[in-house]
């Protein structure tokens, strides 16, 4: 795909790129995000995606898009339905006053009274029970969610260590358009995952592109754990 350079610092992916980082599945991401109908029954989109306004013709995801459909992955697994979410996205820019307000560290401190004003509001006293405890929602949702995730001065998600910090991949949508990469030479783990293979082995990926086995060897790791996940 054609990375467009008016999207710098957005990050971009497509909805099988998502998938496989955030593990949940690519149609599933076209109705979250674009919305879908079942019958006569039409259900919104939980969110619209940053890249829009772009206006490209396919739907793409940014950065952002990439930690909402975790923490919103992880909401739906708990027992809230999608539109439950939506509402909940909805209540909760007004809150932390994003548009994205998953991919904020506030919502680490406010998400118990977002998921709560909307349970409230359906009277689902079932969940109302269950999110109500406070240790509840940030161990089993939010913090598993958010984890590896550093933010900017503005709370904003900014970069996300897939595997931690410790393995040596980023995303980061500021370099390379948001594409895994290894940290400390900046080449995309899946360029340098098919340089060994290409070449024949890591050793010889690393001496094409001058960079240090150790890089290759992690980035054959990450792609690797992609394409089993």
């Amino acid at each position: 795909m054609k990375r467009d350079l008016s999207m710098i610092g957005l990050g971009l992916y497509t909805p099988v790129e998502a998938a496989a980082l955030t593990h949940v599945n690519a149609p599933k991401i076209r109705r979250w995000l674009c919305g879908h109908a079942i019958g006569e029954t039409s259900y919104p989109a939980l969110w619209k995606s940053q890249l829009e306004k772009f206006d490209m013709e396919q739907l793409c995801l940014s950065f952002l898009d990439l930690v909402q459909l975790r923490v919103a992955k992880a909401f739906i697994e708990a027992g809230l339905s999608p539109q439950k979410v939506r509402r909940a996205i909805e209540y909760g820019s007004q809150i932390v006053a994003s548009d994205y307000p998953f991919a904020s560290a506030r919502f680490r401190t406010d998400g118990k009274t977002v998921v709560l004003h909307v349970l409230k509001t359906d009277g689902d006293e079932e969940l109302i029970d269950l999110f109500s405890h406070g240790q509840y929602l940030m161990q089993k949702v939010i913090e598993p969610s958010l984890k590896n995730l550093e933010f900017d001065e503005a709370d904003v998600a900014a970069r996300w260590w897939p595997l931690g910090r410790a393995k040596g991949v980023v995303i980061d949508p500021q370099r390379q358009f948001g594409q895994p990469i290894d940290d400390a030479t900046g080449v995309p783990t899946s360029v340098l995952a098919e340089a060994a293979k290409a070449e024949g082995s890591p050793a010889s990926a690393a001496k094409r592109f001058m960079v240090p086995l150790t890089s290759v060897h992690r980035a054959v790791a990450f792609e690797q754990q992609l394409a089993a996940a």
